[in-house]
């Protein structure tokens, strides 16, 4: 039975991604789906369903800003990369979003995103320390949040309502992602800062980033996008968080990486090379390991310096607050390997 523009693909279309490996015991597998496109929009790999539409969540991050920035938003440097960002909230990330705001003549409490407590401890620590409390600056969309209001301020539009999915931005913010996806959007839904959020297929996914990424070398792209894959490898810290995933691999690979809530990340190089997964249980801890060792397999990446990123980014398995496992390739990846 075909599956509806109403759910993602499923168990028996997904693939062993991933396993938790413990004392020697598999103790857990990540299975989902996977995809590489090479620079001209071709399928190099292809794993489960990648045809099937998926919550593409946070990875839409940097075609939200764009929209936004096609709007007549000015952003610059940090903010172009906050506007990006899936970040853990540093007095740095926050002090980037309130001059945003700032420079909008908007306040804080205009934003509609919740008020968070951030994971960077030293904020948290502030914060409390102030009691200034949770606070919508350090929510990890933040920076999208005030760069859609920016928007509304450069136009005229309601600043109350630019979240509903009729709203000029939001529809400017659906346009964009179907024109650099080249698909339609299968289904329109709330993400969890109370954006709309758009699912489509991970091959379509992957060919947005494709085209993002090549954007700076090609005469013909868009300026803005190119503005965009620049800023997000010349800021990776405001794109999530210094000695983060995302972070780590920008700054030692330059590859662009974008994670998405309920396991989504892509991947992409300077050429277009670009991987997009889905775990299919939600989990991220697995992301970063197969997304990489897919780029390096497909030759887009060198693998020593895979090897020595994923060292940094993959979380060890842990045991009385000792090593006594690790997470390894699935078998669906690992034959890529032979």
């Amino acid at each position: 039975m075909p599956l509806s523009s109403h759910e993602t693909f499923t168990v028996e279309s997904a693939v062993e991604l991933a396993v938790i490996e413990r004392s020697g015991f598999i103790e857990s597998r990540h299975i989902g789906s996977a995809v590489v496109l090479s620079g001209d929009g071709n399928v190099v790999t292809s794993l489960g369903d990648i045809d099937a539409p998926v919550m593409a969540r946070s990875t839409l991050k940097p075609f939200q800003a764009l929209a936004a920035m096609q709007s007549g938003v000015p952003l610059r440097g940090a903010q172009v990369a906050l506007a990006c960002a899936s970040h853990n909230g540093s007095l740095d990330h926050m002090d980037v979003v309130e001059g945003m705001l700032k420079a909008a003549g908007l306040k804080e409490d205009q934003l509609q995103c919740p008020a968070a407590w951030p994971q960077d401890e030293t904020a948290r620590n502030w914060l409390v320390r102030t009691e200034r409390g949770q606070s919508k600056l350090a929510f990890n969309c933040s920076g999208k949040h005030a760069a859609f209001l920016w928007a509304c301020v450069e136009n005229g539009w309601d600043l109350r309502s630019y979240l509903e999915p009729n709203h000029p931005l939001q529809q400017q913010v659906r346009a964009v992602i179907e024109e650099y996806a080249d698909q339609r959007i299968a289904h329109l839904g709330i993400d969890g800062c109370g954006a709309p959020v758009a699912a489509i297929s991970l091959t379509g996914l992957a060919r947005a980033y494709s085209r993002l990424a090549q954007s700076p070398g090609n005469p013909a792209s868009n300026a803005r996008a190119a503005t965009i894959a620049t800023s997000m490898l010349d800021y990776p810290w405001a794109v999530q968080g210094r000695g983060e995933a995302n972070t780590t691999v920008m700054e030692e690979l330059g590859v662009l990486a974008k994670i998405g809530a309920e396991g989504v990340l892509v991947l992409a190089t300077d050429t277009g090379a670009t991987v997009a997964v889905k775990v299919l249980d939600g989990n991220l801890r697995a992301t970063s390991l197969v997304g990489l060792t897919l780029l390096a397999v497909s030759g887009a990446v060198d693998i020593p310096a895979v090897s020595n990123v994923l060292e940094r980014v993959v979380e060890p398995v842990l045991g009385g607050g000792r090593q006594v496992g690790r997470i390894r390739l699935g078998n669906a990846v690992s034959a890529l390997l032979d």
